[in-house]
C-alpha cells in the first residue's frame, strides 16, 4: 500500500474489536448529553490514484444534527478548497435473509475526489453540532494519493519470443515466458520443477506472436508444451513490490497473443503480489486472469494496462477480500455473447423475445463479467467493455470477514467487521470513465461494498437491467457521479435490501428510477427522463426518514397516473429497518405531478420538469415498443451535452467537489455541463514508451 502520512490522528483503541470499541478518546468529567457528539477515531482508507477517503468514528449525536466539513490543499499551498461534507451513518440497517446482516456504525465517512497522483495533500476535518462536541473537534491529516503503477526502470529486462521465432533476438533471449519467468520450464511430470527466477523489479519483454501450446501433449520437449499438462495455465508465483513489480510486457514490435487453447484460467496470480501486465492479448479462456478465490488466496498489487481481452468467459477475476490495490486501466474487453442485439437474463419482458432473429432466452452467460474484485484500494479506469453479462462488479460477497449474519440459531443481530478484518473491507474503490455496453445484466454492480465507492464520468449504453446497481451497499457512501445511462428498458436502479449511503449526484438517467428499499439515499443535480419502462419516473421506498432528493429534472411518462411514489416511515418514525420476522412500517403516497409530490413530502421542492429537447441529439426511446428494444445504440449516435439556454441549465445546487467551476448562476443538471468538454470514455492513448 502507498505512503500514508498523518499529522493528527487520533486512535483511541487500536486493538478493540468493534468500532464501538474503537471510537472514543478517554476524557474527564461527566458524561456529554446524548445529544452531543464524542469525537473518536479517524481512519484513512488506502489511497487512490486520485480519491481519497476517510472515516471518523463517533459517539452520540443521538439527534443527527452533528455535521463534518471538508476542506482540502496541496501540502504547501495558502489556498483550501471545499470538499463534500462526510456522510452521517448511524445504525442503518442492511438485511438480505441469511446471507447479508450489516449494521453500519455511528460514524461519518466521505471522500476527496479528483485530485492529482502521486501528491501529497493536506485534509481538514471539522466537526460541529450545536449540542457541542467533546474531544478534538477539527483534524488536519496528510496524505499521498497513489502513484500510477510503472515497470521499475532499473530492473533486470528479459526477452521471449514465440515458438519458431526465426529473427534476431535480443539477449538474454527465452522462447516462450515460463523459461524466463522461471529457471526451469517444460511439460511432462517436471512441469512444476521450475522455480521463480524474476524478482522485484525485473521487466519481461514478450515480443510479438501467438503464444499457443497443446495442453494435453506429455512430452520432455519444452518448444512443445510450456506450462503445465492438462490445465494449460500460467502460474506467477513471484512477488515484486509497489514500486518494483514483476512486470510482463509487449515488446512494441507487434500484437502479443496468449491463447488458452479453451482452458478455465489463462493466468493464474493468485499466488503473486504485484503483478504487471501491458500490452497483451489475452483470449480463448474461462478466465483470462484469475487474482483470487474467496477463502482461499488471492493477489494484491495487479496492474493490467493497455491490452485487450477477447474469446474469455471472465476478464480480471478475484473475490478473496484480501485482494487489494488494483489499477485496471486503459483495455477493452470483448465478451462472447450476442453482439447484435439486446436481450436480459430473466422476466416476462424478454421472454417475449425467445426465437427474434434466432435469440435464446434465457440467453446463455458465455461471457460473465469483464472485471469483479473485492477488497480495498481498487481502480478500474477508461476500459471498453461490450457483450458481458455485467461489465464490473464489486463481489457480492455475503457479509464482510469479521462480521455475522443473523438467523435463527446464529447469533442476535447484525455485525459490522471486526477491527482485525478492517483490511479486508471492500473500502475506496474507483470505477470511473468506463464505457460499458450490451451487457445481460448490470454495466456497474456496487452490491456488496462498504464505504467510498467512487463510480464516476461512465458511459453506460445498452443494458437490460440496471445500470445503478447497489443490491445491497453496506453502509456507504456509494457515489454515483457524472454518469450517464441510456437505454435501460426495465429500469435505471436497483437498490435493495436497505442499502445505505447511496449518493445519486449529477447524472444522466435516461430510464425510470425505482427503489425497492433503500436507507439514507440523497438525489441532487441528477436529469430523470422515462423510457416508459415504468409507470413512475421517481419512485422511491426508504427505511429512514432522512433520505433527500431535490435540485433534478424530471421528464415523466406522457399519461402515467403517477408520475412519483415516496415510501417512507410515517411521521415522527426516524427508521424502521426490516429484520428476521418483521417488516418495517412504511405509508406510500402516489402523485400525479411534480408539484403535488413536493407539496406533500417536502422533495425535490427546487426540481423541473425537462424533456428531451435539452440534449443535442438523444431521442426518446420507448420500452414498450417490442420492435426497437433490442436495438443496440453507440456513442457516436447520441450527443448528451445539453443545449445553450434549456431547461436543464443553471437548474442545480453547488455541490464541492462535483460541480466546482460550474458557468452561469448554478450548476446545470445532468452529466455535462453545457459549454464543458465531455469526458473520455474508454481507453486512452497509449503513451510512447
Amino acid at each position: 500500500m502507498p505512503r500514508v502520512l498523518v499529522t493528527v490522528l487520533i486512535t483511541a483503541a487500536l486493538g478493540a474489536a468493534s468500532p464501538a470499541d474503537a471510537q472514543i478518546p478517554a476524557t474527564g468529567g461527566p458524561p456529554p448529553p446524548p445529544e452531543a457528539v464524542v469525537a473518536g477515531e479517524i481512519v484513512i482508507e488506502p489511497p487512490t490514484l486520485m480519491n481519497l477517503g476517510f472515516e471518523w468514528f463517533i459517539q452520540g449525536d443521538t439527534n443527527r444534527n452533528a455535521e463534518v466539513t471538508v476542506a482540502y490543499r496541496r501540502q504547501g499551498e495558502a489556498q483550501w478548497a471545499a470538499g463534500m461534507p462526510l456522510l452521517r451513518l448511524d445504525g442503518e440497517r442492511i438485511h438480505a435473509e441469511s446471507r447479508v446482516d450489516v449494521v453500519a456504525p455511528n460514524m461519518f465517512a466521505g471522500s476527496v475526489l479528483d485530485l492529482e497522483p502521486d501528491t501529497a495533500y493536506e485534509v481538514r476535518l471539522t466537526m460541529t453540532d450545536p449540542d457541542g462536541v467533546r474531544g478534538a473537534a477539527e483534524r488536519t491529516l496528510v496524505v499521498r494519493t497513489r502513484a500510477e503503477p510503472q515497470p521499475y526502470a532499473g530492473g533486470r529486462i528479459f526477452h521471449v519470443y514465440p515458438h519458431g521465432h526465426s529473427g534476431p533476438r535480443t539477449e538474454p533471449a527465452f522462447e516462450g515466458l515460463m523459461c524466463a519467468y522461471n529457471f526451469w520450464c517444460a511439460g511432462t511430470d517436471w512441469a512444476t520443477a521450475g522455480r521463480p527466477r524474476v524478482r522485484p523489479g525485473d521487466t519481461i519483454l514478450v515480443h510479438a506472436g501467438v503464444y499457443r501450446y497443446d495442453r494435453y501433449e506429455y512430452t520432455n520437449d519444452p518448444a512443445v508444451n510450456r506450462t503445465t499438462p492438462l490445465d494449460g495455465t500460467y502460474y506467477l508465483t513471484a512477488d515484486g513490490t509497489a514500486d518494483m513489480p514483476i512486470a510482463i510486457k509487449a515488446a512494441g514490435d507487434g500484437e502479443v497473443v496468449f491463447d488458452g487453447s479453451g482452458n478455465y484460467a489463462l493466468f493464474d496470480v493468485r499466488g503473486a503480489d504485484h503483478t504487471y501486465f501491458e500490452g497483451i492479448t489475452f483470449r480463448n479462456a474461462e478466465v483470462a486472469i484469475l487474482a483470487g478465490t474467496q477463502f482461499l488466496a488471492g493477489a494484491r498489487g495487479l496492474t493490467v494496462k493497455h491490452s485487450r481481452f477477447e474469446d474469455v468467459g471472465a476478464g480480471v477475476f478475484t473475490n478473496w477480500s484480501g485482494s487489494s490495490g488494483f489499477y485496471i486501466a486503459d483495455n477493452t474487453f470483448i465478451g462472447r455473447n450476442d453482439p447484435d442485439h439486446l436481450i436480459g437474463w430473466a422476466g416476462d419482458f424478454w421472454a417475449k423475445f425467445e426465437g427474434v432473429d434466432g435469440q435464446v432466452f434465457p440467453p446463455k452467460m458465455l461471457s460473465y463479467v469483464a472485471v469483479k474484485l473485492y477488497g480495498p484500494g481498487h481502480v478500474v479506469a477508461h476500459n471498453y467493455i461490450a457483450h458481458f453479462h455485467d461489465g464490473i462488479n464489486v463481489e457480492t460477497y455475503g457479509n464482510p470477514d469479521g462480521s455475522v449474519a443473523s438467523g435463527p440459531g446464529i447469533v442476535d443481530g447484525p455485525h459490522y467487521p471486526t477491527r482485525e478484518h478492517w483490511d479486508r473491507r471492500p473500502v475506496a474503490i474507483d470505477f470511473y470513465n468506463n464505457l460499458i455496453t450490451n451487457s445481460h445484466d448490470n454495466p456497474i454492480e456496487a452490491d456488496g461494498s462498504l464505504h467510498n465507492i467512487r463510480i464516476m464520468r461512465n458511459l453506460f449504453l445498452n443494458h437490460p437491467s440496471h445500470a445503478f446497481c447497489n443490491q445491497p451497499a453496506l453502509g456507504g457512501p456509494v457515489y454515483w457521479i457524472r454518469n450517464v445511462a441510456y437505454h435501460a428498458p426495465t429500469g435505471s436502479t436497483r437498490i435493495t435490501a436497505g442499502s445505505a449511503g447511496v449518493l445519486f449526484y449529477n447524472n444522466t438517467i435516461l430510464s425510470e428510477t425505482a427503489v425497492a428499499g433503500g436507507s439514507n439515499v440523497h438525489w441532487r443535480n441528477n436529469l430523470m427522463l422515462g423510457e416508459n419502462a415504468l409507470p413512475a419516473i421517481f419512485s422511491v421506498a426508504t427505511f429512514t426518514s432522512y433520505t433527500s432528493s431535490d435540485y433534478n429534472g424530471f421528464r415523466p411518462n406522457p399519461g402515467a397516473d403517477a408520475a412519483f411514489e415516496w415510501t417512507a416511515p410515517p411521521p415522527g418514525v426516524v427508521a424502521d429497518f426490516p429484520a428476521p420476522g418483521r417488516e418495517p412500517r412504511l405509508e406510500t403516497q402516489r402523485f400525479a405531478t411534480l408539484r403535488e409530490y413536493s407539496a406533500a413530502t417536502g422533495m425535490d421542492r427546487n426540481s423541473v420538469l425537462v424533456d428531451y429537447d435539452v440534449f443535442m441529439n438523444v431521442p426518446a426511446l420507448d420500452a414498450q415498443d417490442a420492435d426497437a428494444v433490442q436495438r443496440l445504440y453507440g456513442p457516436e449516435d447520441l450527443d448528451f451535452r445539453l443545449r445553450p439556454g434549456s431547461a436543464a441549465v443553471d437548474r442545480g445546487v453547488a455541490i464541492p467537489n462535483v460541480t466546482d467551476g460550474f458557468a452561469g448562476r448554478a450548476p446545470d443538471l445532468g452529466a455535462l455541463e453545457a459549454g464543458a468538454a465531455p469526458p473520455h470514455y474508454g481507453p486512452r492513448p497509449r503513451q510512447p514508451d
